[in-house]
């Protein structure tokens, strides 16, 4: 067995299964679920009706890279959002479909960490989403935790991190709105990382699936693409963020999300994918296509 199966910490929805173990609910109150953050609003009737138009799709291997026609609508959604520069994505190299997020973020890690190196660090905000800590400990990297507290708005204090430890990390971790505190990172912050990306030659993997729940409609949170692309770094050099209809369409069991973003990076994670038999079903990715391409429900 692989060794560092070992060092994984049991997952945290089954450690609260276990504290919650013989614990009864007062009677006459409805049950409030804060575990797994499942959306509690119906998924859109265009998404299941696409879903089950093209189940003929079922005799059909589908590709891993997906459709240009998904790719397409992914693409047209994040500039639209984000406000990128028109064509500054390219659909055949900048874009990737994953089946959901939970899956790219882990799978990435083991796509992009250097064995060979001494000592790979992924760094990570903490609190954090479990999937960060195991995808770093399974590619043979070690964990480095960002306090996310009060004094810091809750999210990391990236200034008090020092250079030998940026030199040392392969990988940077961040998710903005941020899960579990919900803080934002400034745009200004997120540029500085891209700076210090470009200094210490390590990959942002910006988790940002829950990019579209915010409280002010007319200022959504911004992106690491929209950092990027800001300050003039429009090849998104090693920028890569992660989307999903999960929260954005109240779709989680579609399985459906995106990676986008360095395309030399995203070359070498679909080289990986094709090896890791991960592509999404045809009638998935026609309901995703629906999805991505209502623009209606960019604001929740």
């Amino acid at each position: 067995m692989n060794s560092d199966l070992a060092k994984l910490q049991p997952y945290p929805f089954e450690k609260l299964r276990q504290l919650k173990a013989g614990v009864k609910a007062p009677g006459g109150l409805e049950h409030i679920a804060l575990s797994i953050g499942e959306p509690k609003h119906p998924t859109p009737a265009f998404i299941t009706e696409t879903v089950l138009s093209h189940l003929h799709g079922l005799s059909v291997y589908p590709l891993t890279r997906g459709s240009t026609e998904l790719r397409q609508a992914i693409c047209n959604w994040l500039g639209h959002r984000f406000q990128l520069p028109a064509d500054s994505l390219d659909p055949e190299s900048n874009v990737l479909p994953v089946n959901g997020t939970r899956e790219a973020l882990f799978a990435f890690a083991q796509a992009v960490i250097d064995r060979t190196s001494t000592d790979p660090l992924v760094l990570m905000p903490n609190p954090f989403y479990q999937i960060y800590e195991g995808a770093a400990l399974l590619a043979g990297a070690e964990p480095g935790f960002l306090p996310c507290t009060r004094q810091t708005g809750f999210i990391p204090d990236f200034d008090v991190v020092d250079s030998a430890t940026w030199q040392r990390c392969q990988l940077l971790y961040i998710c903005s709105p941020g899960n579990p505190t919900g803080a934002v990172i400034p745009q200004h912050t997120l540029q500085s990382l891209i700076g210090l990306a470009q200094e210490h030659d390590f990959i942002i993997a910006a988790d940002e699936c829950y990019s579209e729940i915010y409280f002010d409609q007319d200022h959504p949170p911004a992106g690491l693409l929209q950092a990027a692309a800001s300050m003039g770094h429009t090849d998104y050099g090693r920028c890569v963020v992660f989307h999903s209809l999960s929260k954005r369409s109240n779709a989680p069991g579609l399985r459906s999300g995106f990676v986008a973003g360095d395309k030399q990076v995203l070359e070498k994670f679909l080289h990986y994918r094709t090896y890791h038999g991960c592509a999404m079903p045809v009638h998935h990715q026609a309901a995703s296509i629906k999805a991505w391409g209502d623009l209606s429900l960019i604001h929740i």
